[in-house]
């Protein structure tokens, strides 16, 4: 969409406001607004100055200039918003007008521009499933002599015997018991479909929703693919709009991977593939599971760097509640077909040459989409450039339910990092495939490291609750 026609939108719309948005360290959005009538051409040549020194992660105060420049080919109508409000997502660009190499946004262009220059293909594709969890209260605390969490839901298991209701009318979904059940016990459904519509409002074409596994009110919405910065740009706004519809709704929706113990967490399973024009690489009919070599190669860079790439696709603490073994987690390094216990899933039902794929299950959505889709991209394109066949290094296939295999066999198997700590010094001692193309640089993994490290230790040092039910009678 060119300035002329995005000026034009806001006139046929009645635009009264438009809000420019970038995108953090942590994958969180920000934004400032404009009046309509403060927005033209000039707008989108200059771009819209801003406070770098007030993000964490990004510049210090004695270098804190820096400059929005809208994407024309990112925009679309707030449906929240009281006032007409026309959304732009923007990249980051220092004053002299250079790309800033913090920017995630600009990251994931870098990635999609250095896939053109390799002669492996022109496009890279994905579609994140991005589970999440809508409770109806919520409550938190941390302090020096405090700390503990509460959330609840109407649908939660431990609410069987609730009197608060006025009365209870049961159909609560069991631990572990929520996956697609119909009404009254699945009470969610309108929620997500107005999400749907929401959603397909802004521009992103949804393919089905429905309740998820854990109990207390998991859901998931699957949306279409597309090339690896808009599917970047439609999470945020699918996240965006979940937020903001579930608070209409008087409820609160969080994309935490492990907000409840003892039940299933909320991943983020990451399919992709890559084509060069209208050719699908990854599909050879007769191969395994239909796979071409080069999807091998793919799936042999994914898992011959993931320790690394769990440092960019589960970069919180919380994160590696979720990575443990049981709940459907998928901690095991090794791929195959149709099987969800694997970090690397072949889906087989259905799927076409154009749809042959490969599934990386491991990610959850505290990552940053920018960062996390570019890793993967570049973890795969390493694969492929250097044939690394997942095969020859024991990463499978594995077509068994590996939670039911012996304590012997479970010891051929690695496994992701046990916490962010060990992803962040997997990070710092195979960083080498981040920097092809300089789509990453060293200074931005430092940096990186350095922010990420601080956020661990601010975990680590906190007294935990259950500490006190494990030592306080000592």
């Amino acid at each position: 969409m060119s300035v002329q026609n995005v000026l034009q939108t806001i006139k046929e719309n009645n635009v009264e406001f438009v809000d420019f948005r970038f995108v953090d360290l942590s994958g969180k959005a920000h934004h400032i607004t404009l009046p309509a009538g403060e927005v033209d051409e000039d707008t989108f040549v200059n771009g819209v100055a801003f406070d770098g020194s007030s993000i964490p992660g990004f510049r210090g105060i004695e270098e804190s200039d820096m400059v929005m420049m809208p994407d024309t080919e990112a925009t679309y109508i707030d449906p929240f918003t009281s006032h007409v409000t026309m959304i732009v997502m923007c990249n980051i660009f220092t004053p002299e007008g250079e790309r800033y190499e913090r920017d995630p946004r600009s990251i994931a262009q870098k990635a999609e521009e250095y896939l053109q220059t390799t002669g492996i293909g022109t496009a890279a594709f994905f579609a994140p499933e991005s589970e999440f969890f809508v409770f109806d209260d919520v409550r938190y605390e941390s302090g020096q002599n405090t700390s503990f969490y509460s959330v609840d839901s109407e649908e939660a298991a431990w609410n069987t015997g609730r009197k608060e209701e006025g009365g209870n009318l049961g159909f609560k979904i069991r631990q572990k018991g929520g996956y697609v059940p119909v009404a009254p016990a699945d009470t969610q459904q309108d929620l997500r479909s107005e999400i749907c519509r929401l959603l397909e409002e802004s521009g992103i074409r949804v393919e089905r929703h429905h309740h998820e596994v854990a109990t207390a009110g998991q859901a998931e919405i699957n949306f279409r693919f597309d090339s690896l910065t808009k599917t970047a740009d439609n999470l945020m706004k699918y996240k965006y709009i979940v937020h903001n519809t579930a608070r209409q709704y008087g409820k609160v929706a969080t994309f935490m991977p492990k907000p409840l113990f003892g039940d299933n967490g909320s991943g983020m399973h990451v399919h992709q593939s890559i084509f060069d024009g209208d050719t699908p690489l990854f599909y050879e009919k007769g191969g395994y599971a239909n796979l071409s070599e080069t999807a091998l190669y793919y799936i042999g860079g994914i898992l011959r760097h993931a320790p690394a790439l769990i440092a960019l696709t589960n970069p919180s603490s919380n994160s590696f509640k979720r990575l443990v073994p049981g709940y459907e987690a998928p901690v095991n390094l090794v791929f195959s077909k149709g099987n969800r216990s694997a970090a690397v899933r072949i889906p087989v039902a259905a799927v076409t040459p154009k749809g042959c794929r490969i599934e990386f299950r491991t990610p959850d959505s505290t990552a940053n989409p920018y960062l996390a889709f570019a890793a993967m991209l570049l973890a795969g394109l390493d694969g492929i450039k250097n044939k690394i066949d997942p095969r020859a290094l024991g990463y499978g296939p594995l077509d068994k339910n590996i939670y039911d295999l012996s304590d012997e066999e479970k010891k051929e198997i690695r496994s992701v990092p046990a916490s962010l700590e060990e992803a962040l010094d997997a990070l710092e001692a195979d960083c080498d495939f981040l920097l092809q193309g300089d789509v990453f640089t060293k200074e931005f993994i430092d940096n990186y490291l350095a922010f990420k490290r601080a956020e661990a230790k601010s975990v680590a040092i906190r007294v935990h609750p259950h500490e006190y039910s494990l030592y306080f009678d000592c």
